[in-house]
């Protein structure tokens, strides 16, 4: 008999009794659900969500909610952290939420959820609440993006933005930075504690506003031992460029950058030291591709190079990928530039979307993006689409002024710009149909894992195997075998 998993593309070991048990519904399914606004059989959604699960052909589920409408509290799973843990399990920090901004009706109300795995990421805990409020209705203020550091000492910190009940711009992007630690493993965590931030220039001049950031990656060891990860910084309204603008693409950003000095010694969230490059009139700024008078450079994510340098892409709205170098572990950052395949070739198209580079465990990078300029049309948004995700191959270029150069692009995953709820997207299903957003790597044994939110609903992760990579061919290197 044809193996109808194999068929489609999906991994024989992940069966379909074992997606439809990742989805935790079997409580929900007791009753009717409703759907697209009519009441349709229970299992209904259940054989939908197994479907869509397999659309993005994942190696590995992590956590599938029980519906989408928010009915079973988790109908929003994105900023997918995966690392590993002190105990040799891996681990898993996000943000969920009731369910996503943007449908009629919906508030995003996020909290900081936790899960663990001791097989590599086969089988995954039920996750933990670790802050924020545990449901729509919960009071608890709003937590957000949050970021582990991990000590040597086995101490498990997350740190994440704390709001505050003042928004700037965008609510969920403004807050206090506050954090909790483990020393357990993730099984238990402390109360929380604000970390102070210094004052910035880009800040409400009044004081009454907190900042708005975002610390997307997981943070990198430095050449000193500490941690190191990048950070956007959006401009509050007072300061900004633009006060008003037509959608939240126009908001002016930067990015700067985060070093944790001491997290080694366990010390209080409230001690932590943090030490900013970058920052302030040294900010890495973007010109619009509108106005370039306005800057807008987002969501650095960063690699080290073989010869210890720095290398951080970051999204802009310009169309296309931008990056800085650095030469002293990140002290000080070049002037930002368009990221071209080689030296003197085309730009990696991007929208305002997520285009993080890993590092794969053979030395070589890896680039993920969306590959258009967004949508430019009347009345268009310049962030979408935000699918198919590609992969472009990156190899070092020692004697290159840009030092990574970078094969065509390969489309790894798509949504085909079909929802969760099985619907393609339109004025009455407004939905998430991105994909390889707001994700994480790892490298575990060889084995090069992406893990990202798919549709900001899903969460998996997707082998970026050899035999994916074969055929594509980096400009200046060895024919590809």
């Amino acid at each position: 008999m044809m193996d109808t998993r194999k068929q489609a593309g999906f991994p024989p070991e992940l069966s379909r009794r074992r997606l439809l048990h990742f989805s935790g519904v079997s409580a929900v399914l007791a009753g009717p659900l409703r759907i697209s606004g009519q009441t349709q059989a229970s299992g209904d959604v259940r054989e939908i969500l197994a479907r869509e699960l397999r659309r993005s052909r994942p190696d590995y589920v992590t956590y599938v909610p029980g519906h989408w409408d928010g009915s079973t509290h988790d109908g929003l799973n994105e900023h997918f952290l995966v690392f590993d843990g002190p105990d040799g399990w891996l681990l898993a920090v996000w943000t969920q939420s009731d369910r996503a901004s943007g449908p009629p009706g919906s508030r995003q109300k996020n909290r900081i959820v936790f899960s663990r795995s001791a097989d590599g990421g086969v089988r995954w805990e039920k996750p933990a609440h670790v802050v924020g409020p545990r449901t729509e209705d919960d009071p608890a203020p709003m937590a957000s993006w949050a970021f582990p550091l991990v000590s040597k000492k086995g101490r498990i910190y997350v740190l994440y933005n704390q709001h505050t009940g003042v928004r700037g711009w965008i609510e969920m992007h403004t807050g206090v930075m506050a954090g909790v630690f483990s020393d357990d493993n993730g099984r238990s965590w402390s109360a929380s504690q604000e970390i102070p931030m210094p004052p910035h220039p880009m800040d409400d001049p009044e004081g009454k506003i907190p900042p708005e950031w975002i610390v997307w990656q997981l943070p990198m060891r430095d050449l000193r031992g500490g941690y190191f990860v990048g950070y956007t910084r959006w401009a509050s309204p007072a300061r900004a460029y633009y006060k008003k603008v037509a959608n939240w693409t126009e908001i002016e950003s930067v990015c700067e950058f985060m070093r944790f000095e001491n997290i080694d010694e366990n010390p209080l969230p409230e001690d932590i030291r943090i030490r900013y490059s970058a920052w302030g009139e040294k900010a890495l700024r973007v010109p619009y591709y509108k106005d370039p008078l306005l800057g807008i450079a987002q969501e650095p994510s960063i690699v080290r190079l073989p010869d210890r340098r720095l290398f951080s892409v970051m999204r802009t709205n310009s169309g296309c990928v931008w990056y800085s170098v650095s030469a002293d572990d990140g002290a000080n950052w070049c002037s930002p530039r368009p990221l071209l395949r080689k030296d003197f070739g085309q730009p990696i198209l991007q929208p305002v979307g997520c285009c993080p580079i890993y590092q794969l465990a053979d030395g070589r990078y890896v680039l993920l993006h969306h590959n258009n300029i967004g949508d430019r049309s009347e009345g268009g948004n310049p962030a979408f689409p935000r699918y198919p995700a590609y992969i472009a191959l990156g190899e070092f270029r020692p004697a290159a002024d840009q030092p990574l150069w970078f094969s065509e692009s390969r489309i790894l995953m798509d949504t085909e710009g079909v929802t969760v709820n099985g619907l393609k997207e339109s004025r009455d299903n407004r939905m998430n149909t991105g994909i390889g957003l707001y994700s994480s790597f790892t490298t575990r044994g060889g084995n090069n894992v992406l893990w990202h939110p798919d549709r900001k609903f899903f969460l998996v992760g997707k082998k970026i195997t050899a035999e994916f990579l074969a055929g594509l061919a980096v400009p200046g290197g060895l024919p590809p075998k």
